[in-house]
């Protein structure tokens, strides 16, 4: 009999069907569910090329996540501004002020006018910037 290597060890299966009985996706009840299906969200997000069965499970795996994040971990924005919620988001994402025009299709000066509130966020704005961050336009605007 052959020994499996490292890398073999740690791979998921391939087909849907193996997957699931690895481990059953069901609405998640605590934080325990909730950090195995983190795991295995993390472990298929370094695959390279997903097979179907795979991206399948990784999609229903990341609904159900985000079904429980917004119930149990949900955070209260209606206290921030427009300008705070467009801060944060380019924080978190790394963008700079410049990248930002560049998103909005703006003079490069505007992005940093944005920025500093010197100029408001047009609804416009605010619908490219919530496709590009998955996130509704009004958290853009006050």
């Amino acid at each position: 009999m052959k020994a499996k290597t490292k890398s073999q060890e740690h791979q998921l299966p391939m087909v849907l069907t193996n997957l699931i009985r690895m481990m059953p996706p069901m609405a998640i009840r605590d934080e325990v569910q909730y950090a195995n299906y983190l795991e295995v969200i993390d472990r298929l997000m370094q695959v390279p090329r997903l097979s179907a069965g795979q991206a399948d499970y990784l999609e229903t795996l990341v609904q159900l996540v985000e079904t429980y994040e917004n119930k149990q971990h949900a955070i209260d924005v209606s206290v921030l501004s427009g300008l705070d919620m467009l801060k944060h988001v380019l924080a978190e994402s790394g963008l700079s002020a410049s990248a930002l025009a560049r998103l909005l299709g703006v003079h490069p000066t505007m992005g940093s006018k944005l920025v500093h509130g010197e100029r408001r966020l047009t609804w416009d704005h605010a619908k490219i910037l919530a496709g590009h961050f998955r996130l509704a336009p009004a958290v853009f605007m006050d």
